[in-house]
């Protein structure tokens, strides 16, 4: 069975914080409150490189206050996953130097940059996670897909042009929208992900919805992941509310050992199985990461 490596999707969100229930009271900066995580936790997904474009400095410090072992996996700039982005998100050269119609809209996609701003900016990218991918630190650079990317032959190139700007890192798939996954489209997905060597990100998330993906299990890579959004179907399409109202779930039991098999599975058919909470309202994904891994355990003894 492969190396199963569980985690949580944030460390600094600021409800975990200020909840006072998972950091001691001298966990106060943020080079002490990443220690702490990683005294707790082997994995953490970054996403604040989602917002912003990380820095090479930042991930040097990641890697200097986490020891040897400790593994981050990277969530995507929203840019390079189709959603839009604010114009003020991009480095402050970039976007100076944007021709006027580009430079003033509030927020951007990709077709809107000259190929030379988007070219610096995957560059730019890459060499930041570099620090991390040299200590052994850097698991999979995730790929989230927004709800309206459909499946069609452009799309699967897209992804694939994706894995060749970033040739030496693991790229990580998810959809976010089930017409990947049904019954038309669920074989080619697996197989394209599979023949490309892309992990496939099962995700456990609230179903009945229009845009519900399935809870499928499927290893498409030698590292597989599961990524648990909460089941609150009450906010999951709703708008104008803050990303840790969205996850306000807290799993039962019950409901985790619905997975602990899957998991299991999915461990016995990859070298590494990376099982991420993203329910980060106060200290709801924490929780359940050490409740899952409790029940992994009984279930391997």
């Amino acid at each position: 069975m492969g190396h199963i490596l569980i985690g949580t999707c944030s460390w600094t969100d600021p409800t975990l914080i200020r909840s006072g229930r998972f950091y001691p009271p001298y966990a106060k900066s943020a080079e002490a409150r990443l220690q702490f995580y990683a005294s707790q936790f082997r994995l953490v997904e970054v996403d604040s490189t989602y917002y912003a474009m990380p820095g090479e400095a930042t991930a040097r410090l990641w890697v200097q206050r986490t020891d040897a072992g400790f593994t981050f996996d990277i969530k995507t700039f929203r840019l390079f996953t189709m959603h839009p982005t604010p114009i003020l998100s991009l480095p402050r050269d970039i976007r100076e130097a944007l021709p006027k119609e580009a430079g003033g809209k509030k927020n951007i996609y990709q077709k809107d940059l000259p190929p030379e701003a988007v070219n610096e900016l995957w560059s730019r990218f890459e060499r930041a996670l570099i620090p991390l991918d040299s200590a052994g630190k850097l698991g999979v650079v995730l790929f989230q897909f927004p709800p309206w990317y459909y499946p069609g032959d452009e799309q699967r190139d897209y992804i694939l042009s994706c894995k060749e700007r970033l040739p030496q890192y693991r790229l990580a798939v998810e959809f976010r929208h089930n017409s990947w996954l049904n019954d038309k489209n669920r074989e080619r997905t697996i197989t394209f992900l599979k023949d490309h060597n892309l992990p496939f990100v099962c995700v456990d998330e609230p179903q009945g919805l229009k845009s519900s993906l399935p809870p499928l299990a499927e290893a498409t890579s030698d590292i597989s992941l599961v990524r648990f959004h909460g089941r609150n179907s009450a906010t999951w399409e709703k708008q104008g509310i803050t990303t840790a109202e969205r996850f306000n779930y807290l799993y039962t039991a019950d409901e985790l050992r619905e997975w602990t098999p899957r998991i299991a599975d999915l461990a016995g058919k990859s070298d590494q199985c990376h099982v991420l909470f993203n329910n980060c309202h106060e200290d709801k994904a924490v929780n359940n990461a050490r409740q899952i891994s409790l029940l992994l355990e009984s279930t391997a003894a």
